[in-house]
């Protein structure tokens, strides 16, 4: 009878371990959305967001617009141009990612130009001010900028800079502004889902005994 007993306390114990487990898994998929979760964040982030459409399509479609509408500066293709968004928003520098795409600094630059994400010193070194007004006055942003006393690849860098500035006022600064949205919604969901998975095992193994007896 004794052992009946035990038995049947070992098996509500067990029992109450499985419910935990199937509440944790309902709360985990409740908010992460999907029943597959890839092993690290860094795949995690991105990979289906809002309505299960891929990040990666997601940027994809907007650089493609991009380029119907604006004139790309290199041949890089479309899946690099995606390579560079994500690691501009990651915070690495163009010789950063120079080294991680096989890619010459200045080819980063100018299709960062291209994608209008420029970073505030990117022309620290020159009077654009006084560049846009030569400009503004008919002449060609290189040779407004040589004019000033630059030298050719600062020159060069001025005009990208003031090419993609008015680009991206052309248009309201939709195409980053989209760039921004994807990436913040990739963020999130991984946010969300490493939460769900931490606070629900939290609450699953609360009543867990760590002591049972066999």
């Amino acid at each position: 009878m004794e052992g009946d007993k035990a038995f049947g306390v070992q098996a509500v114990r067990v029992s109450s371990m499985d419910d935990k487990t199937a509440e944790l898994r309902d709360i985990f998929l409740d908010v992460a959305g999907d029943e597959t979760v890839t092993e690290s964040q860094s795949e995690q982030r991105g990979t289906l967001v809002g309505d299960g459409e891929p990040v990666e399509e997601r940027l994809v479609d907007v650089i493609e617009r991009m380029r119907e509408r604006f004139t790309f500066e290199t041949a890089l293709d479309t899946a690099t141009y995606a390579a560079i968004v994500r690691r501009f928003y990651d915070g690495q520098a163009d010789e950063q990612v120079a080294v991680d795409l096989d890619l010459e600094r200045a080819t980063v630059f100018r299709a960062r130009a291209d994608l209008h994400l420029l970073r505030e010193d990117d022309a620290d070194d020159v009077d654009l001010a006084a560049v846009r007004e030569r400009v503004a006055d008919g002449a060609d942003p290189m040779a407004a900028a040589a004019t000033l006393g630059y030298d050719e690849p600062t020159a060069e860098r001025a005009a990208e800079v003031l090419r993609a500035q008015d680009a991206s006022r052309r248009v309201s600064q939709r195409y980053r502004s989209e760039f921004e949205e994807i990436l913040t919604d990739a963020d999130i969901a991984v946010r969300l889902t490493a939460s769900a998975h931490e606070d629900g095992l939290d609450e699953a193994t609360d009543d867990i005994e760590t002591d049972v007896q066999f």
